[in-house]
Order: structure tokens, then sequence, then C-alpha cells
């Protein structure tokens, strides 16, 4: 059964153009073909990732953001209650009213005293501003250590002026070893992405990232077996470019400069949207769509690979018109509005109501909370200083 499927999926009809089969590939001393084998090797280097990660981020990352002024915030820890932790680990970690109400009972507390637990207990299990800090610090070293890569790998390469040079002699284009590596580092950044899925800032969109995730692995796997390493390395080259200005931007925002991180999100935006909606366009679904179809007939793999890069490029339309709404708003309010992604931190504003409303039926009047400075003015000029709260609700002379 095995057997057959391995047979099935690799007839060569669905992976090359017409008039070529797999003993048209074969490799020798001086050619070397991409092999799917050769993918195997990113699972090693995605954990080698990983162990640089944790020692980048702890020897260098944490530390240069104690020396920028990056503080984490204090908050208030949840009183240990093993019947609310019961609940929060393995039911909900926002219950309803009614959940509320028999919790409450269960443990013999008010009804606002358990929402105040389960308010500090989630703002527990929210990461720190130096976690989120080192791990933009890390992705932003990464993007640029790989986008100057794909540069000094692609720059003496005729295809990256040329865009018709993607397609002479496929499929039999020799892999150099420059691509090799390329490929290798692209694909295990993402396997390592994976593997520290878990770890990672868990942001509101964590199921859509585990989704890019696998179809970014999909994709750079995909083009390497099918040997559209050149037009591969055309796209992981115009992603990563605009990737090296978003965590930039992250970082200034964690460092509250507010300026700084404006500037840099107006110049993300811009190399995004030119990078995404002009350049990808032409430079890789013109390019396979026509230019391709003037070396080979259309066959599976080329429906197969348009289709993929049509979706790449819908999402990428998608992204666009957010990042736009975004620059649009910044534009009317001079204020950068706040990233969807990001899971903020509860306060508990709530809980500071109702000790004013516990005080207003106590008939507790606390002048420093009505007025902006602190104080109330008699006629509009004479300051109450000498005045002191009674429980009534009076005041009375000292």
């Amino acid at each position: 059964m095995a057997r057959s499927v391995y047979e099935w999926l690799w007839q060569h009809e669905f992976w090359l153009p017409p008039g070529i089969t797999w003993e048209d590939m074969q490799e020798s001393e001086d050619t070397h073909y991409p092999q799917p084998r050769d993918l195997l090797l990113s699972i090693p280097f995605a954990l080698i990732l990983v162990v640089i990660r944790c020692a980048f981020e702890r020897a260098i990352a944490l530390p240069l953001s104690t020396k920028l002024g990056v503080r984490d915030k204090q908050r208030p820890k949840a009183q240990p209650n093993p019947v609310l932790e019961t609940f929060y680990s393995t039911r909900h970690k926002n219950p309803k009213e009614g959940e509320l109400l028999s919790l409450a009972k269960q443990c013999d507390l008010p009804v606002r005293k358990v929402e105040k637990w389960f308010r500090h207990r989630r703002n527990m299990d929210r990461p720190s501003l130096s976690k989120k800090f080192s791990e933009a610090c890390w992705r932003f070293t990464f993007y640029i250590i790989s986008f100057f890569t794909g540069l000094a790998v692609l720059y003496d390469k005729p295809w990256l002026w040329d865009h018709r040079e993607c397609w002479t002699g496929y499929p039999q284009q020799p892999l150099q070893p420059s691509l090799f590596w390329y490929y290798m580092l692209e694909l295990s950044f993402y396997w390592s992405l994976v593997f520290t899925l878990p770890f990672d800032v868990k942001r509101k969109d964590f199921k859509e990232q585990i989704v890019h995730h696998a179809a970014t692995i999909f994709l750079i796997s995909f083009s390497y077996c099918a040997n559209y390493i050149r037009i591969g390395t055309l796209v992981m080259v115009i992603h990563d470019a605009s990737d090296c200005f978003l965590e930039p931007t992250k970082i200034f925002n964690y460092m509250k400069w507010k300026k700084t991180c404006d500037s840099l999100f107006m110049i993300f935006s811009a190399v995004f949207l030119i990078s995404r909606l002009v350049i990808y366009p032409y430079t890789v679904l013109y390019n396979t769509y026509y230019y391709s179809m003037e070396i080979f007939q259309p066959f599976f793999g080329y429906y197969f690979v348009n289709v993929l890069l049509i979706i790449l490029q819908l999402l990428h339309v998608f992204w666009s018109c957010l990042i736009i709404h975004m620059v649009y708003k910044f534009i009317l309010h001079g204020t950068m509005e706040k990233d969807m992604r990001s899971d903020t931190e509860e306060s508990d504003k709530d809980e500071e109501r109702d000790k004013i409303r516990e005080k207003e039926k106590n008939g507790i009047t606390c002048f420093s909370n009505v007025t902006s400075n602190g104080y109330i003015q008699r006629n509009g000029s004479e300051p109450l200083d000498n005045r002191a709260h009674c429980a009534n609700g009076h005041a009375k002379e000292r």
C-alpha cells in the first residue's frame, strides 16, 4: 500500500514538464539536483537554531532590554485557591456569569473577588515585556541575516535581473551549494518557530500563526522538490525585506520610543505595500504564469504552484488592507492604532470603581478622586484643606 502511494505521488507527470522524466534528472559527480531527502537536514538545523536563540536571548537580548529601560510591569499575584485554580486549568480562563456565581458559592467569596482572582490569574500567564522584547530582537536578527544572505546569494545570479532566466533549462537546473544553504536556512528557521510555538508569546492569532508556519514550510519544501529553486529564492528575499522593518518597530514600541516606533511603522508599511503588491506580482506571479510557458507547456505542477502563489498574494492583499487602515488612522489622528494581535493586559479599573461605590455607600467621599487637582475649591478659589471626612458623609472642622 505504502509503495503504491509512493509511486503514485512521484509520477513524473505531476512534477516535471511534458517530455521530461526522472531519468533525465539523474545526478552525476558534477551535477546535483534537489532531492526530497535533503529536506530532512532542516530538522537538526532547526534544533541548532533553537539552542542559538536561547543563548542569544539570555546573553544578549535580556541584558540589552535592561540597559534600554524596558521594565516589566509589577503584577499582583492571584492568591492560592485550589478550587479556582482547578477551574482555570481544566475548563475556562474567563468564566461566565453563572460559573462565577457557582465558584463564589463553592469558595464562600464575593463574586467581585472571584472576578478579581481570574483577572490577576490571566495577567500572570501573559508574557512579560522583556520576553516580548527578546523575541522581537531574535527575529529581527534572523531577518536581517536572512535578507542580506539572500542578496549575497542572488546578486550575481542572472534570474535576479532577468526573470525569464528562472526558466532557462528548467527543470534541469543544477542546484548550487549557496542556494542549497539559503534554502536550509529559511526552512530551518520556520521549523524552529514551530518547535518553540508553545513557549513563544501567544497572540490572539495563535491558530493563524500555526497555519502560516505550516503553509510556509510546505511551500518551501514543494518548491525545493519540484526544483522551483530560482523562483523560490525570489519569493523568500521579497518577504524578508519588509520583515526587517516590522521587528524593530515592535522593539521601539516596547521601549516606549513612540516617535521612532511610528516612523519605522510608516517605513515598514511602504516597504510591505511596494514589495507585496508591486514587486511580488510582477517578479513572481507574472513570471510563473507567463514567462514559464515560453519554455514548456502547462502541466500539473505549473497549475499547482500558481494556485499556491495566488493564495499567497490574496493574503498579501488582506494584510495590506489592515496596514492601510492603520496608516489612515495614524494620518487622521496622529496616533498609531493598537496592534489587534496583541494580548493586552487587563486593568483593575472595575475593581477601583467597586471600592469607590462601597465608600459612597458608607458615606465616605474621597475628594481626591472627584477633583483632578486633589482638593475641592469653595467659590472657585478657596481650598478645603482644613477639613476632615466623617463616616456620615459630612465635613467637619479640625
